[in-house]
């Protein structure tokens, strides 16, 4: 079989590439009907010349992100990836009040045993000895009070104002995380101890920790208001108000910074999609350029058969007709 038509083939195809209107040409409607039923996506105009037909290529489930305020696109986004990766440093707070160092090396004061079954002569010498307590405070012996308070809190365990008031002492002597214990263990007796709210935010406030000086001395206040309290919440509110806020800020930036990469990230992946829809239906259209190219042959090798079949039986047709016959379908085509 005489290949030379190939060439022409070839021409015919590149510029089909170079210029898809060709294929609008009425004579090519057999050749449109013939693309369509292999799947190929003709041009516009084209298709509409072939008559309404299914879409054999569905819109692409994946669209291009644009920027509604400056139209830019967001297939390769921008974010600040730096700003993103870095951490958030935050800055240092000013606060205002001294603190003193936690007296955790000391041992630990003597507690009650609440399982300690208190008469009424172990009361009676609780009270005596409370007594003695507040005579010792009163003339600054603390230490010497804090003996006596001991002494009342182990006769009668089950007293939370016995802790209360050692806790109150261990303030005086800048003894934090004493006065914590005995207010706890106020506390845990009855949970309605106003003094023991008290002597534990203002320890509290004694250690910096000024949110939870602020929520102890509030409870206190609601139990039994003093000037002590205010005097204390006036130190200890303006710092606790200035951590909040700063944990508010630092909150805020972080689920800003969160938010902001897991957008760049959607945008990533959704990037990494486009791409490999994009390459995917570059393949696809080599394929139709493939599927034209046979069907064009396909159709000359047609086009000739029935010509032959058409000759006079017994006719031969000379081998320089035959080819100047290929060349004029090819143009025809």
């Amino acid at each position: 079989m005489d290949m030379s038509w190939v060439g022409e083939l070839r021409a015919f195809v590149e510029a089909c590439k170079k210029d898809p209107a060709l294929l609008v040409d009425p004579s090519l409607a057999f050749l449109r009907d013939y693309l369509t039923s292999l799947g190929a996506d003709l041009p516009a105009a084209a298709a509409a010349k072939s008559g309404p037909k299914v879409p054999t290529h569905p819109t692409p489930l994946i669209s291009v992100p644009i920027n509604e305020e400056d139209g830019t696109d967001m297939r390769d986004p921008t974010v600040e990836t730096d700003e993103l990766d870095a951490d958030i440093v935050e800055s240092d707070l000013e606060l205002e009040g001294d603190v003193v160092q936690p007296d955790h090396s000391d041992a630990p004061q003597k507690m009650g045993d609440p399982s300690f079954e208190v008469t009424e002569e172990s009361r009676d010498a609780s009270q005596k000895e409370k007594g003695m307590a507040t005579e010792a405070i009163s003339e600054g012996k603390l230490q010497e009070a804090v003996e006596h308070l001991t002494k009342a809190i182990l006769l009668n365990p089950t007293s939370a104002m016995m802790y209360a008031t050692r806790a109150s002492v261990f303030i005086k002597m800048k003894k934090p995380a004493a006065a914590i214990r005995d207010a706890n263990a106020a506390l845990q007796i009855n949970p309605d101890s106003a003094k023991g709210y008290k002597t534990r935010g203002m320890a509290n406030s004694m250690l910096g920790k000024w949110e939870e000086a602020a929520r102890d001395l509030h409870a206190a206040s609601n139990i039994d208001y003093d000037y002590e309290i205010k005097a204390t919440l006036k130190k200890v509110e303006p710092n606790a108000h200035k951590i909040v806020e700063h944990r508010r800020k630092y909150d805020r930036l972080w689920k800003e910074r969160n938010d902001k990469k897991s957008e760049r990230d959607r945008l990533r992946r959704r990037a990494e999609a486009q791409a490999a829809y994009e390459k995917e239906r570059g393949a696809s259209n080599h394929q139709v350029e493939a599927c034209l190219v046979v069907s064009l042959a396909v159709v000359c090798l047609e086009e000739c058969v029935v010509t032959f079949l058409e000759l006079p039986r017994g006719c031969c047709v000379p081998q320089h007709q035959l080819n100047t016959y290929l060349r004029s379908s090819m143009t025809t085509i």
